[in-house]
């Protein structure tokens, strides 16, 4: 049986989030949720039902248009014109994994009881999240200005019986699954429409999807790296505990302790050396590994207080008798970490793809390419030409989308974050991240064969035994794309 994760106010942890996603858990409104969403709608339809009572987007038009004054009884046809309109997305679709935090984050804003809805809309969302129907979305369409209204558009058609959902494994009607779940289409109420719009969800799921991929990534090449460092009969010296303690950078001195830790009883690390230093791809890796943890670890500052927030408008404040209109929808704190994340990851391929260079160059005593009679066989050569052009592709991709905005809405939204591009840069740079240090552990284990009789540590032993198990010593040429395939899914298994 599933666990249930019951939706509540509580400030969720990195850490939560994983264990949410990772378990499978199905979602429940807590009775604190239950109350605060029924609390927060009260309030508001006695606002709205008070004659000449003029709030933006509630019985307004939107941006440009929120001076003109809708009639009551037109505001159902505003929230569905409002969903209708805004779902203009184009572009490829957004992978599932993505949707699904989405529906995550957007129950999570919704519950907080800020927002006005109902609690049946909320519900419904749930009720997608844990049947998974997954709306059908666009990458491209949103400026992350008002939120992500394209995006979120996409997202809230299913609950109208409009647009299309991906269900067991199919591309199908929304209304038609609707109707195989015993659903009903909603009608919104006032304000809905607006509240499902407005917010940061599209970026802020990217985002979290690509924190909790990169941290994943961060330890895997600190262990790679390790087996590189051997593979390349590397010096200890530069990852002594007392070098790093007085460059006061935390990132620094956790990288050089896992290393060491990962190196420790090495027969290889612990024999003398010939080289009287190393290259930086080997010899800074505490550095380098190191900067990327400290930005990791801003971005999960921001990413978690982001995931936790309220970010549609206008916001209702039923204790104090306020509904205020602002600006929480803007995602510029969102597009700053997605871009310097990108960054951050980018610069971890870049080091990894370098020490695949050294490896396959035929120094210290490792035959050319890592192959018998290279010549006749190419060996690794290939592998380090696709890890070059990945690099390369993320370098690209790291220019910033954050530092650019242009105007929309008439004018009236005339500064943008421009994170929605943000989030879909950085999830193709993981992507690729992941990719190079697939080549580099190939490399490295390959590497490592020439390095016979003598053995690393135990554990990186154990873990290249288990490799060896399903990928095989390069014995000759053969067709590598299943090698690096097959590297990528076993690293993904954990180490």
């Amino acid at each position: 049986m599933k666990p249930t994760h019951y939706i509540s106010s509580t400030p969720l942890s990195l850490q939560n989030w994983e264990n949410i996603i990772d378990n499978g858990a199905v979602l429940a409104l807590s009775q604190e949720s239950m109350a605060n969403l029924s609390r927060c709608r009260t309030y508001l339809e006695q606002k709205i039902n008070k004659k000449d009572a003029i709030y933006y987007g509630i019985n307004t038009g939107f941006g440009s248009l929120c001076n003109i004054q809708i009639n009551h009884d037109q505001i159902h046809d505003l929230q569905l014109n409002l969903v209708q309109s805004h779902a203009c997305g184009t572009g490829d679709e957004v992978p599932e994994e993505i949707v699904k935090l989405m529906l995550l984050l957007k129950v999570q804003s919704l519950a907080h009881g800020y927002s006005g809805v109902r609690p049946e809309l909320v519900e419904r969302l749930i009720h997608f999240y844990n049947y998974e129907v997954y709306p059908v979305i666009y990458q491209q369409g949103s400026l992350g200005a008002s939120g992500d209204l394209a995006p979120l558009a996409h997202l809230s058609l299913p609950l109208l019986g409009l647009g299309e959902v991906r269900y067991k494994g199919h591309l199908a009607k929304a209304k038609d699954v609707l109707d195989e779940l015993g659903l009903k289409p909603m009608t919104l109420e006032a304000k809905e429409g607006l509240a499902l719009l407005n917010g940061t969800q599209f970026s802020t799921a990217y985002g979290l999807w690509a924190l909790l991929e990169s941290w994943r990534l961060w330890e895997t090449a600190n262990l790679i790296s390790a087996v590189s460092l051997d593979a390349f009969d590397c010096k200890t010296e530069p990852f002594t505990a007392q070098l790093h303690d007085i460059r006061r950078q935390p990132g620094q001195i956790a990288v050089a302790k896992s290393i060491r830790a990962f190196l420790s009883g090495s027969e290889i690390a612990g024999r003398e050396k010939v080289a009287v230093q190393d290259p930086y791809a080997f010899r800074c890796i505490p550095q380098v590994h190191g900067a990327s943890w400290a930005a990791l670890q801003h971005v999960t500052e921001v990413l978690t207080n982001e995931t936790n927030a309220v970010t549609d408008n206008p916001n209702i404040f039923e204790a104090e008798d306020m509904i205020v209109s602002g600006g929480n929808f803007h995602a510029q704190p969102v597009a700053l970490v997605l871009d310097y994340l990108a960054i951050a990851m980018s610069e971890m391929a870049s080091i990894s793809e370098r020490r695949t260079y050294q490896l396959i160059s035929g120094q210290r005593g490792l035959p050319a390419f890592l192959i018998d009679e290279p010549g006749l066989h190419s060996g690794l050569m290939i592998p380090q030409y696709t890890a070059a052009s990945i690099v390369s592709q993320n370098k690209q991709l790291c220019s910033p989308a954050s530092v650019d905005s242009i105007v929309s809405s008439n004018g009236q939204e005339d500064h943008v974050s421009m994170a929605a591009n943000a989030a879909t840069k950085l999830y193709r740079v993981v992507k690729n991240v992941e990719r190079v240090l697939a080549i580099e552990w190939m490399t490295a284990a390959q590497a490592m064969e020439f390095r016979r009789p003598m053995k690393s540590s135990a554990k990186i032993e154990a873990i290249m035994e288990r490799y060896r198990a399903s990928i095989p010593k390069l014995e000759a040429d053969r067709m590598q794309y299943l090698d690096i395939r097959e590297t990528i899914n076993f690293l993904r298994k954990g180490l």
